[in-house]
């Protein structure tokens, strides 16, 4: 009788590929892998979201791909932008993609949040206000520059043009993360599963083989109610496209409260509740202790644009 555990084993009865037992290995070999691993946890750098109440529960980890679902209106878009920007503050190299925002909205939104206040409103609406203004745009530009790209290419796109865009970015202008708002401008027929499929897979592969973080923007199924919490598999389109990524965050604004502070005023039951949840539904890659599919309560600080991790946070002011 055979040492099922020593002696070499002819697979050839069960498989057509007899070297197939090559990859049966002992689990005790992995053991100096693991070790290592961990001890290079200790020295990789961790780049984080904007809420220092998420550093323990995640980071962005290159090679992976994040995909970002929510009802329209919800603050996909917003969210996104604050990450890019918080990812550049880092020092990363961001591109992003949004064919459904001209450049020009993208920047005035990132300038906003970057100073922490609103320079768009009526008080800075005369000669001194745009005075500040031009130094904001000057601040920012000269911040931005090697950190932020623009995509120009508003509406819809094809699945060939997008990745080739990203491989540029990757290979010649060292970019690491790169945004693309939303799916379904690149495979705008919800139905077109295989292509959704293949178009995310190729992201997916694209992402791994050049050590970049891919941020994809997607869209659900509309609800019967806008009051319940959204799940992953309310993503519209393809199942795969929640399978094959590593992350996935659902983005839900509060309604409910902002109903009831339309009918009760700052005293409704619900004002001390978030404006909005981030909902971690997929981490793939999570190697912490604690939960690794957290639900992130946000406020929206209105003026900047920003969301702050607590009600008593102020903004940041990325430019000092």
């Amino acid at each position: 009788m055979a040492n099922y555990l020593t002696d070499e084993i002819d697979f050839s009865a069960y498989l057509k590929e007899t070297d197939a037992k090559t990859n049966v290995k002992a689990a005790s070999l992995y053991i100096p892998a693991i070790k290592q691993r961990m001890r290079d946890m200790a020295k990789e750098r961790r780049l984080f979201m904007p809420w220092e109440k998420t550093r323990e529960a995640f980071y962005f980890r290159p090679g992976e791909m994040t995909v970002y679902a929510g009802q329209n209106g919800h603050g996909k878009s917003l969210v996104t932008a604050q990450i890019a920007l918080h990812l550049m503050d880092q020092g990363e190299k961001v591109c992003i993609a949004s064919f459904e925002m001209k450049p020009i909205q993208t920047i005035r939104l990132l300038s906003r949040m970057f100073i922490g206040t609103n320079p768009f409103s009526v008080e800075y609406q005369n000669d001194d206000g745009y005075a500040v203004l031009d130094d904001l745009f000057d601040k920012f530009g000269g911040w931005s520059d090697k950190r932020l790209w623009i995509y120009d290419q508003l509406g819809t796109t094809n699945p060939e043009t997008v990745i080739g865009m990203a491989r540029y970015c990757a290979k010649e202008l060292g970019i690491k993360h790169i945004f693309i708002d939303s799916l379904m401008k690149v495979v705008g027929d919800e139905d077109d599963m295989n292509g959704q499929k293949k178009f995310v897979g190729e992201l997916f592969a694209l992402a791994k083989d050049l050590q970049v973080h891919i941020h994809l923007i997607h869209h659900l199924r509309k609800p019967k109610d806008e009051s319940q919490l959204p799940d992953k598999h309310d993503t519209k389109g393809s199942g795969s496209i929640t399978d094959q990524v590593d992350n996935i965050f659902m983005v839900w604004r509060n309604k409910p409260k902002e109903d009831d502070a339309r009918n009760s005023g700052q005293f409704g039951n619900k004002q001390a509740e978030a404006d909005s949840l981030l909902l971690c539904r997929k981490q793939r890659h999570y190697e912490g202790s604690g939960d690794g599919e957290p639900t992130i309560g946000l406020w929206l600080h209105k003026d900047s644009g920003q969301f702050l991790g607590n009600a008593t946070d102020v903004p940041v002011n990325y430019g000092g």
